[in-house]
């Protein structure tokens, strides 16, 4: 369980595939402190550390993470944000964030607005998620809140702290992000049908 708070980045060091899957070693300020088998969020996604070294770590992305992520298009060079998982006797200061990646959005809108930056996301509503204005949404792992939500789209905005301290600021119109959607509202759009045309 994680709450969209993004502790630090890591940079993508390595990357290599084997069948199906990629191993990505990162290094971050976090690395040296991790241990194997400790769940990491990585752009939002719940990946296990598979092994260590002094200031790098690595973690397996099998093919339906690749599938429903954005993981598959990080490079050598590559910014992710991290988050450790939730201490139980902590502060739940973004919203409840399990890990799991609902489907991936791509930024049709960003602008600087005074020294804040609006991001607009389209996403394929298909799929049955929604967002309601003034909810919560997770982009790649960053726990947001919604502003003028329509079927397929939203909009968030990012105070200057956030926009330094995680990839947000590499995000450009056409790329791809990491949605994991309000698992309050998953439940609630699977239990009443919704129009949401």
């Amino acid at each position: 369980m994680f709450t969209g708070i993004i502790e630090t980045s890591g940079t993508v060091t390595g990357r290599r595939s084997e069948g199906t899957n990629i191993h990505l070693t990162i290094a971050s300020a976090i690395s040296s402190e991790l241990k194997i088998d400790q769940s990491i969020a990585h752009n939002g996604v719940c990946l296990t550390v598979v092994a260590l070294d002094d200031k790098t770590h690595t973690v397996t992305a099998i093919q339906e993470t690749l599938e429903k992520s954005n993981l598959g298009n990080l490079l050598e060079g590559s910014i992710v944000n991290l988050e450790r998982c939730m201490q139980m006797n902590g502060r739940l200061d973004g919203h409840i964030v399990q890990g799991h990646v609902d489907q991936t959005g791509v930024c049709i809108l960003r602008r600087e607005i005074d020294g804040s930056w609006e991001y607009r996301f389209r996403y394929d509503a298909a799929q049955g998620n929604v967002t309601v204005e003034k909810g919560s949404i997770c982009v790649n792992g960053i726990s947001l809140t919604v502003v003028n939500s329509v079927a397929d789209e939203f909009s968030v905005f990012i105070i200057p702290y956030t926009f330094e301290h995680t990839n947000l600021k590499e995000v450009e119109e056409g790329d791809t992000v990491n949605l994991e959607f309000d698992i309050i509202g998953k439940y609630v759009a699977r239990l009443m049908p919704l129009n949401l045309a």
